[in-house]
């Protein structure tokens, strides 16, 4: 074989926040040539948005769903560009990096930013949050991640939603890794703008970020676009004028994202996802404390898109090596962002079942007998 690896038809599994596995039947609805211009190709966009409204939960002309090209963060930074008023002010609900990434899209726009921040591992102080929009008029816009994929914290939208609607305030939400398997209540959370990506609980590809505008208040944003090609309401116009895009659009992308619309249709929608993805979850945690690894978050705080775990006190113990020996094992997991603890992500959304985690698992407990490391198991009582 001349030294050289043998290659198989079967991909590295992601337990990651996404990009993540994908299905078979996504990756081949990518392999066509579509000009962006086709009837085909406009009825794909146009039964992608409708879709998009159905698994919101939410009726045409009431909201409206935009798609915009680009990560889920092009999405973010085109509605903080787009719905904030020229002399608005924003308000960021932090306690996570993606959160501050959020507030920085902003100061990098010239818009005023107020900020609250909290620790990584605590929700929100609602208190606070409803004193200082109460207190502060000059806020427009308030926005919070609602889970924090720094951690895996779920963030109280419907409380922070219902504070900002008593204040008349536009409220936002990056569901970056919930829409599609997390119930979202539009109206009882008082969403103006939500944002997610292809690559998520959709279980499509990156190269397009959704988002999901209250149609009230998206027109009252003419002018307030700081951008030409992240101008939302002028992307919504195009796409309502002839559903073509304004610029050159990720074809491929959304055909995939058309296909796998449709899996999760099939799969019972976001309640027959939500059902795979827990058991995903409850595996991986019941297998990890066995081996002696504990989590880093409250189990009343966090989701079951993505686990963050501490890094063991041993000796032995190396994250780099440990997460080269797996993705050699061909498991692919998610090194930490926290500022203050050390540890790691494990996530269980995307195409993979309870059958897949446990491969993990396995992977996991080869992993630390190569590594020389023994654990004690954990047990957690549930706070």
């Amino acid at each position: 074989m001349n030294g050289k690896k043998l290659t198989t038809w079967k991909d590295k599994i992601l337990f990651t926040p996404g990009p993540l596995t994908t299905s078979r039947t996504v990756k081949q609805a990518m392999l066509k040539d579509l000009g962006s211009r086709d009837y085909e190709f406009i009825e794909i966009v146009k039964n992608i948005r409708t879709h998009l409204l159905n698994i919101a939960g939410v009726k045409k002309n009431e909201y409206e769903a935009i798609i915009m090209q680009g990560s889920g963060t092009f999405g973010l930074e085109s509605v903080v560009g787009s719905t904030i008023p020229p002399d608005g002010k924003f308000l960021v609900i932090i306690n996570g990096a993606y959160g501050r990434r959020i507030a920085q899209m902003a100061r990098i726009l010239k818009i005023e930013t107020k900020v609250l921040e909290y620790p990584e591992n605590a929700l929100p102080d609602l208190e606070e949050i409803e004193k200082t929009v109460k207190e502060d008029e000059g806020i427009t816009n308030v926005c919070v991640v609602h889970c924090e994929t720094t951690t895996g914290i779920i963030n109280p939208i419907k409380e922070i939603g219902e504070i900002t609607s008593r204040y008349g305030r536009k409220f936002f939400v990056d569901a970056m890794t919930t829409f599609g398997a997390v119930p979202i209540d539009f109206n009882a959370c008082h969403i103006d703008y939500l944002v997610t990506s292809a690559n998520k609980c959709l279980e499509g590809v990156p190269g397009c970020s959704l988002i999901i505008a209250k149609s009230s208040s998206l027109a009252a944003t003419e002018g307030y676009a700081r951008s030409l090609s992240m101008d939302i309401l002028a992307q919504l116009k195009g796409l309502e004028k002839d559903g073509q895009f304004r610029f050159t659009p990720p074809i491929q992308v959304l055909m995939a994202l058309g296909q796998a619309l449709d899996e999760l249709e099939e799969e019972g929608g976001i309640a027959g996802r939500a059902v795979r993805y827990k058991t995903n979850y409850e595996t991986l945690l019941a297998g990890m404390r066995e081996m002696g690894f504990i989590e880093y978050l409250f189990p009343n705080i966090r989701g079951y898109i993505i686990t963050s775990f501490l890094n063991p006190v041993h000796p032995n113990y190396s994250f780099d090596e440990f997460y080269r020996k797996l993705n050699e094992k061909d498991q692919v997991i998610y090194p930490g962002k926290l500022s203050t603890w050390d540890g790691f992500r494990i996530g269980t959304i995307g195409r993979i079942t309870a059958t897949d985690v446990k491969v993990l698992l396995n992977s996991i407990r080869e992993t630390l007998d190569e590594m020389h490391v023994q654990l004690k198991p954990v047990v957690v009582k549930e706070r």
